[in-house]
């Protein structure tokens, strides 16, 4: 048995639905792509997949071993693409994950200059604030901001954006403008940023002349997701704690207003964020390069 043949029929039935489709599209006859995968489940000794007149299911041992494999052929396919065209001309598969006002305000802008320069890349943007496995959830790259905690993987710095506190003039007509972060904690609504990973809410931070301040407030309403928590506040349910680049056209139009200016916390480091690996994509190297170009053109307020 050719084990590597085998192990890409069995990927390309599975991904197919069938194993006709499978054999037309690695143009083979569909009777050695059934042999293929009879032969790798003889030598595993599982079952991978269930076979009817109708349709093909895979098993667990099936989804267990794919997923496992295609991490294999996918870097296989990139050790490949090193010594070959891709060099020249990247092309291939691109997963990347962003958090919500990170995707919809700097990143989606900017990606047709990207698409224009890499046709070939054919990119899968998944966009949430919760923090993703890159190795389980099969993953090229995160952009995310913050302290790195994950040590197995490597972080480059693209940029540092900047804080604004704000809220809604209607709002701050009928609660009083803060002249200090201490009056947050009296007569004031707050509008806090939920982590998506543990669920409690972020407290505000603020720094003047080396002092450095951390308010938390009880909230009437607590959001998960950056576009949600910041569209909470331009509604008037309070005050909120954004990056600038979030609220830089409606602090411009007056639809919110910048208060405690001179209480300005530190600029929130923004990285992205990939798996070590000895043979890195051009792909994904490409777009490492390309991103980090847009972060430090962009006008993060920092």
């Amino acid at each position: 048995m050719d084990q590597l043949l085998a192990i890409r029929a069995f990927a390309r039935v599975v991904e197919a639905g069938t194993f006709t489709k499978a054999a037309d599209s690695l143009q083979m006859p569909n009777a050695t792509v059934t042999k293929l995968i009879q032969s790798l489940e003889s030598h595993l000794g599982v079952k991978l997949l269930q076979r009817t007149t109708r349709r093909v299911s895979v098993t667990p041992d099936g989804a267990a071993y794919y997923e496992k494999t295609g991490r294999l052929l996918k870097e296989l396919g990139d050790i490949d693409g090193s010594f070959g065209t891709e060099r020249v001309k990247p092309r291939g598969h691109l997963r990347i994950d962003c958090g919500g006002s990170t995707a919809s305000l700097l990143l989606i802008p900017a990606l047709p200059d990207f698409v224009r320069r890499y046709p070939d890349i054919q990119i899968d943007l998944g966009v949430s604030d919760r923090h993703v496995d890159l190795i389980s959830d099969n993953v090229d790259c995160v952009i995310r901001g913050g302290v790195l905690t994950d040590m197995s993987m490597i972080g480059r710095q693209i940029g540092a954006a900047g804080w604004v506190t704000c809220a809604t003039p209607a709002y701050l007509a009928e609660h009083g403008v803060p002249t200090h972060p201490d009056d947050l904690s009296s007569g004031h609504r707050v509008v806090n940023y939920l982590s998506a990973r543990t669920g409690r809410a972020m407290p505000m931070h603020f720094r003047k002349d080396g002092e450095r301040i951390e308010v938390a407030v009880r909230h009437a309403v607590g959001v998960n997701e950056s576009n949600a928590h910041y569209a909470a506040g331009l509604a008037g349910l309070g005050v909120i704690q954004t990056f600038r680049y979030n609220a830089q056209a409606q602090l411009a139009s007056g639809e919110l207003v910048a208060i405690l200016p001179d209480w300005q916390p530190e600029p929130y480091p923004f990285y992205v964020v990939y798996p070590p690996n000895r043979h890195m994509s051009n792909r994904l190297r490409v777009f490492i390069d390309w991103i980090a170009e847009r972060f430090a053109a962009a006008a993060l307020g920092s």
